[in-house]
């Protein structure tokens, strides 16, 4: 991998200045765009999904768990999968201490149509306790796009028809008014990277995400691959 040039402490500081200013033209972009984002008209979900938690049978409107509006995580897991996917278990590993979003009156869960039994396994082998819910049997996936067979539904993905097939990465946001929930949002693919906190600190060093690891040393000697499970990582330290 290409270094970064080498310059004097002016020069540095001219460069940074120059990057700052541009910098703060994004942060005010990106307020803008999330001010959009909160304005987004609202679809009523008129379904009835009925998931499985560690307590029993849960409605959508469960997973809310009083507050008054609810972020789910499409975690890939597939019911014949023993594990979840490597990205949706290192945005789950990213996630801030629930608290902070519960004092702002929003919930959080993870849902899969793994079911229940091997999300419980793996969840404790991850030692997260983050509230996770299977979909198992239900069309919630399919209905949100993130589980594409065009033998139950048309596929769509990223709000586009598409040929892939199988599990797929994605955000949801609802909002409760009473007992009635409403749809305000969804992201998919990059879009799910307000997820991964790793990331953003990655973007603010040199050698970035390191996708693919892009010519850098195999230091765990476990391929070329980029992300894995947190306990399936040697030699990094942790």
């Amino acid at each position: 991998m290409t270094l970064p040039p080498v310059v004097s402490s002016e020069e540095w500081l001219a460069a940074r200045k120059a990057l700052l200013a541009k910098e703060k033209e994004a942060t005010r972009a990106r307020d803008a765009l999330n001010a959009e984002r909160r304005a987004l008209p609202m679809v009523r979900v008129e379904k009835e999904y009925v998931f499985d938690g560690p307590t029993g049978k849960a409605s959508l409107l469960d997973l809310f768990e009083g507050r008054h509006q609810l972020i789910v995580q499409h975690f890939m897991f597939d019911p014949s999968w023993d594990e979840g996917c490597p990205t949706c278990s290192a945005d789950a590993d990213s996630l801030p201490h629930l608290a902070h979003l519960h004092a702002r009156d929003t919930s959080f869960a993870a849902v899969s149509r793994a079911p229940l039994p091997k999300i419980e396994r793996f969840k404790t082998r991850m030692g997260w306790t983050f509230p996770w819910y299977s979909s198992h049997g239900t069309d919630f996936n399919y209905d949100f796009h993130v589980t594409l067979d065009e033998s139950v539904t048309p596929v769509v993905y990223n709000f586009r028809p598409s040929t892939i097939s199988g599990e797929m990465p994605g955000v949801s946001v609802f909002l409760r008014d009473g007992d009635t929930v409403y749809h305000t949002y969804t992201a998919y693919a990059r879009g799910t990277d307000h997820l991964s906190s790793f990331y953003n600190l990655l973007d603010l060093t040199p050698f970035g995400r390191q996708e693919g690891w892009g010519g850098m040393p195999d230091l765990d000697g476990l391929g070329d691959t980029w992300l894995r499970h947190h306990d399936q990582y040697r030699h990094s330290g942790t």
